[in-house]
């Protein structure tokens, strides 16, 4: 892929997390960047905003003409767009180049000095750490992001193209297209069993991943897990290891131990203990590539975090509403732990949107388990995302299984009111569909009874 050659770069699927982060970085190296979407959203509308033209019909006479030169034209796509989609078809059968998001990230990142990061839960807040933290160091980097930092406002960053950090996704398979320098692996639970058909199988791609890390590179895993690397914990005997861990003014204050150095003194803000893991390994990946610690600490206290990782949209002595991306069992279990750690003894309410049939079908016994630590769960409709029903698998389903003291399946147009009635002490909303769209209602609806 000869970059001088193209001119304009066609993203099909523009509004997904990776796909817009990609499509910024085409933007800032001066190519006109455009494409489709099934639905607007707060992204797409941002992107729109930056000249990139945009539109949520699948109808090849939409396309400006500008994309149409199959010469110098880039096509990319998501595999969550469909096989029988129109569009995508038709630049395959005019034989454009057509190349998936992942392929495309590879070959652009595969000329600088890589840092990726894998893992069924934590791939966001970690990277996001990591970049925050080389960006504070001066490290001409590039960072590509599944979330909006806080920090940078943005999915995606620049500072330089020597370095550049990525989330090494494992669905579709994707982070196979990688060859990093320093990559983690924070945990591998099954997920994506749609692709994947068992965790088995899941593990084997994430050794695939491993073993494409280039030579003279470094892996560094999660103590406990099954793989071969430096490990990072909490209290352990990790290579990398937060030690003296405590609590002071709501912020995590702890030493770190390296395998040659104790540093102490080291501050963090964000609560519960799996991001804390996080921050260790991003401190870890950056000391390994030789970022000077005196430059990475005072970065890390300075991390604000990411949208919709345990976001605090309202926190005060009376009412703290939490926004968390929580989709799986394991991260709505790290949910329950960082709020019963920072906010003990409070009256809690957990909002649960499930995201796609075929996990909540996988995982049902789990999530019933996770969501039941809760005294009060409120539960809204599956969101399909790219999947059609499964018959039987309903949340009125999911909903049975739940055991917690206070529980009930409530429409969005309901959730509000609901709320209001229960008056919690502590709100948490999580999901990783449309409910984030929800979040600015409830928050609004909220300052507004106040």
């Amino acid at each position: 892929m000869n970059m001088n050659q193209i001119h304009s770069v066609y993203f099909l699927g523009i509004g997904g997390i990776g796909m817009s982060a990609l499509a910024r970085y085409f933007v800032y190296l001066g190519k006109n960047v455009g494409g489709y979407d099934k639905t607007p959203s707060p992204l797409t509308l941002e992107l729109e905003e930056t000249g990139m033209a945009i539109h949520y019909d699948d109808d090849v006479a939409l396309i400006a003409p500008n994309f149409l030169d199959k010469e110098t034209c880039l096509i990319v796509y998501t595999p969550a767009v469909p096989k029988e989609h129109s569009e995508l078809n038709y630049f395959f059968d005019q034989k454009f180049t057509v190349k998936k998001r992942s392929e495309v990230l590879g070959l652009v990142t595969n000329e600088t000095f890589c840092f990726a990061v894998a893992g069924t839960h934590g791939k966001t807040t970690t990277s996001s750490i990591l970049a925050h933290i080389l960006k504070e160091a001066h490290v001409p980097m590039t960072a590509f992001l599944g979330g909006i930092s806080e920090d940078f406002g943005s999915n995606f960053y620049f500072q330089g193209s020597e370095y550049s950090v990525v989330e090494a996704d494992e669905f579709d398979r994707s982070f196979l297209r990688l060859s990093p320098n320093i990559a983690c692996i924070t945990s591998m639970d099954a997920d994506h069993l749609d692709i994947y058909g068992t965790g088995e199988e899941l593990q084997k791609s994430f050794r695939e991943f491993a073993a494409r890390i280039k030579v003279g590179g470094k892996l560094f895993v999660r103590n406990g897990l099954p793989m071969e690397g430096i490990t990072y914990g909490i209290e352990d005997a990790a290579d990398y290891c937060a030690k003296n861990v405590e609590i002071v003014n709501g912020a995590y204050v702890f030493e770190l131990q390296t395998p040659t150095v104790l540093y102490k003194g080291i501050r963090f803000k964000k609560p519960g203990r799996h991001n804390l893991l996080n921050a260790v390994v991003a401190l870890g990946m950056a000391l390994e590539a030789n970022v000077k610690p005196e430059n990475l600490f005072p970065a890390l206290e300075s991390f604000k975090g990411v949208q919709r990782r345990f976001s605090y949209r309202i926190k005060n002595d009376d009412f703290v509403f939490i926004d968390d991306y929580a989709h799986h069992p394991t991260e709505i279990n790290a949910v329950f732990e960082a709020v019963s750690e920072m906010h003990p003894g409070k009256k809690v309410l957990a909002v649960f949107q499930p995201h796609l049939f075929s996990r909540t079908k996988d995982f049902a016994e789990d999530f019933a388990e996770s969501l039941s630590k809760f005294a009060n769960v409120l539960l809204l409709d599956i969101y399909p995302a790219r999947e059609k029903p499964i018959e039987g698998i309903t949340s009125e389903w999911l909903l049975r299984k739940i055991t917690s003291q206070h529980k009930k399946l409530v429409q969005k147009s309901e959730l509000i009111s609901e709320i209001q009635k229960q008056a919690p002490e502590v709100l948490i909303v999580m999901g990783a569909g449309d409910i984030g769209l929800e979040v600015v209602k409830i928050q609004k609806a909220i300052v507004n009874e106040g």
